[in-house]
């Protein structure tokens, strides 16, 4: 009883937090400001490059076809997703007062999980799609049919918000009462977790499970996909041919290597291995140079993107219609 007694009078003294301070990388303005125009360079180069793909797909009716809907969709994913963070951070750096209110961490987080988690499903999307495209060429118009990959995208976005509920639901279900200072430049589950004055067990068991499922199904679809691309590879009797399909591999398998190797750094290991500093360099690497890189490793090498850039802009090329892939 009396045990009860002192544990009330305990969470009646505890304050929670109306806000969070993220700490960042530095407190040296110096650096900061170098900092800040190195990470504006990079997020304005982003949203050119996304942008400017998702307005040339537009604009191109000869783009307009399953494989660059995806290709769209992926651009203003990377966009939106480097937003979340980017334009907070930037500001932070000129700021003394780093405050993020309370509200506002969690929908960063929110947004920022749903993005990413949909851009898992996304890129198994898109590798199911060059699946289609090279092991059954014939029946590729009809097996990715309007109604099939509007279906993918949309579930792909309805699994990223499925599991962005869960995680900010439960993270911030706990208490926010010993200290308001997050080690990292956005509201991340790991660090929140940190800071937290409640039991955080099931929360990273939670965060283990549920991740590793997302990543462990997503990486299956696209190891099964390039499993069947192989054998077409195998199939093909024309040194281009296998060339081209070798290309478009290497350019896909690079952007899911590097965007999946950096969520599974992140977020599918024990909490005891968590190092807050490090995984504010790696989670910064994921959320705005990956989406800085995806225009090249997508688009910009693309043949049939080149051509399509040089007649928006020149006007003169004429279009061939050679099937072209993502490199």
């Amino acid at each position: 009883m009396f045990r009860y007694i002192r544990n009330m009078i305990q969470i009646k003294n505890v304050t929670e937090v109306t806000m969070f301070i993220l700490t960042g990388f530095t407190g040296d303005f110096e650096v900061q400001v170098f900092l800040f125009l190195l990470f504006l360079a990079i997020y304005l180069f982003t949203l050119i490059g996304n942008l400017g793909m998702v307005i040339l797909i537009t604009m191109d009716s000869r783009l307009h076809n399953p494989m660059y809907y995806f290709l769209s969709v992926l651009s203003i994913l990377d966009a939106c997703y480097s937003s979340v963070v980017t334009p907070k951070m930037l500001v932070n750096f000129l700021k003394e007062s780093k405050a993020i209110s309370y509200v506002g961490c969690v929908a960063q987080m929110f947004l920022f999980v749903t993005f990413g988690t949909t851009e898992c499903f996304l890129l198994a999307a898109m590798a199911y799609d060059r699946y289609v495209a090279i092991y059954n060429p014939l029946l590729y118009s009809v097996s990715m049919s309007p109604r099939v990959y509007v279906t993918l995208i949309i579930a792909s976005y309805i699994g990223g918000i499925v599991n962005a509920s869960i995680q900010t639901v439960a993270t911030f279900s706990l208490s926010f009462c010993a200290s308001n200072e997050i080690r990292h430049v956005f509201c991340d589950v790991p660090p929140l977790l940190a800071i937290s004055c409640s039991d955080t067990y099931i929360n990273q068991l939670l965060l283990f499970y549920l991740v590793g499922s997302i990543e462990i199904v997503t990486i299956l679809i696209v190891l099964i996909s390039y499993g069947f691309i192989l054998l077409a590879i195998l199939r093909t009797r024309s040194a281009e041919g296998r060339k081209k399909v070798f290309s478009t591999c290497g350019s896909h398998l690079t952007g899911v290597s590097v965007y999946h190797g950096t969520i599974l750094f992140m977020y599918v290991r024990p909490s005891s291995s968590y190092a807050l500093d490090h995984d504010m360099i790696v989670s910064t690497f994921y959320t705005i140079v990956i989406p800085m890189l995806n225009p090249i490793i997508y688009s910009l090498r693309n043949r049939d993107v080149k051509e399509a850039m040089k007649r928006v802009l020149f006007g003169k090329l004429v279009f061939t219609n050679e099937v072209s892939f993502y490199s």
